[in-house]
């Protein structure tokens, strides 16, 4: 998959036909009046009717053959097909892909040394810094220990070996058993990813990694066709660490105000929980002094 496959105008009909999928015209307020359909969902006519632009008009918007709606029609349509926000802005990014942000030429991103200072302060919080592809670039102690301690501490610093959220969660088996919600978490995930595609639609290392889970891994083509949006800042994951057995814990992803496009995903668990406990002693298991970061490689 190149970058081209990213701003597709497939991309933006995709979206609108799975969205129109799963509204039946009850749900809007519309009468089927029992005859058989033969597609799912709401008809093009009907999505038409439901948002005041004309049928031919909405077809040429489906079929990737009408650039630049305007914001009152992309409105309209969100509200008829009963958007999220991350989906109207999912919406917008595909509809006016020419507006997007051309990148640079390609160069492996690095993590900001006052990101890499914090890591290192929050040294009894699993932490990490990731990059705008899900990429690890940069985690404390117990972040790795946590999430990938099979994996060379320093990995995140060479750029070509360095691990991907993504990547590790659906191709590597032992972060496969690592999470008891599967189902959830992948599901949270490739909405995540989805968000990020839309904002980067000329990433070609992004479709590059779309691409590769999408010929390695049945599970992410299946969920990736389904086309959900929807932005996974904060939360609880449950996991099954193979060294101090289940924990319970929030995570919070703090975007960095640079437009880098870097987060700090950290992890922390309720006060005097069980959980807490188990970071103590995943802590303790991983041996008491406190790696410093090295810096990057070029």
């Amino acid at each position: 998959m190149d970058s081209s496959a990213l701003d597709s105008p497939a991309e933006l009909g995709n979206f609108l036909r799975t969205r129109r999928a799963r509204l039946q015209p009850e749900d809007v307020g519309l009468v089927s009046y029992g005859a058989r359909r033969r597609v799912p969902g709401l008809r093009r006519e009907e999505l038409a009717q439901l948002s005041g632009v004309s049928v031919a008009y909405y077809t040429r918007l489906e079929q990737g053959q009408s650039h630049h709606a305007s914001e009152g029609v992309l409105d309209a349509l969100a509200r008829a097909l009963r958007l999220t926000d991350d989906e109207r802005a999912h919406l917008r990014a595909l509809a006016r892909p020419t507006t997007a942000r051309r990148l640079p030429a390609v160069r492996p991103d690095k993590v900001r040394p006052g990101v890499r200072q914090l890591l290192t302060a929050l040294a009894d919080v699993p932490a990490l810094a990731l990059g705008p592809r899900f990429e690890i670039l940069a985690w404390n102690r117990l972040g790795h220990a946590l999430i990938a301690g099979h994996l060379d501490f320093d990995s995140p610093g060479r750029p070509q070996d360095r691990p991907n959220a993504q990547r590790l969660l659906f191709l590597d088996p032992h972060t496969r058993e690592l999470y008891p919600d599967r189902d959830e978490e992948i599901r949270r995930a490739v909405s995540s990813l989805r968000v990020a595609a839309g904002q980067r639609p000329d990433d070609p290392q992004l479709a590059a990694l779309i691409g590769e889970l999408s010929m390695k891994s049945t599970e992410f083509s299946s969920l990736w066709s389904r086309h959900v949006v929807r932005t996974c800042t904060f939360g609880t994951k449950r996991f099954h660490h193979p060294l101090v057995g289940g924990l319970e814990l929030e995570f919070e992803m703090m975007r960095t105000p640079d437009g880098s496009g870097h987060g700090v995903m950290m992890y922390t668990a309720a006060p005097g929980s069980p959980s807490e406990a188990a970071l103590r002693l995943l802590a303790a298991e991983r041996g008491p002094e406190v790696r410093v970061l090295e810096p990057e490689r070029p």
